[in-house]
């Protein structure tokens, strides 16, 4: 049985995202398969981007300690 999305590093979601996105990609899936593993995406999503924003928390308290630095937006250089 897979973990609880919450129990997964950042990396090892991303590389199951990975292989869902890859799996749907080629069509060989039931549509029953497919929503299960939509569904399984969207959680993975979501706790990602959860444990991607309790980061930043941190950075930014670790930051602010400093007294000095100050966070800015990160910007790519693509843009």
């Amino acid at each position: 049985m897979a973990k609880k999305p919450e129990n997964l590093t950042f990396e090892e979601s991303l590389f199951e995202l990975d292989t869902i996105v890859t799996d749907l990609e080629q069509g060989d899936v039931s549509l029953d398969n497919a929503l299960k593993q939509f569904e399984r995406g969207i959680k993975l999503v979501r706790s990602s981007q959860q444990k991607l924003d309790s980061a930043q928390q941190k950075v930014a308290i670790l930051m602010q300690e400093d007294g000095e630095e100050t966070l800015t937006p990160y910007q790519p250089e693509d843009v």
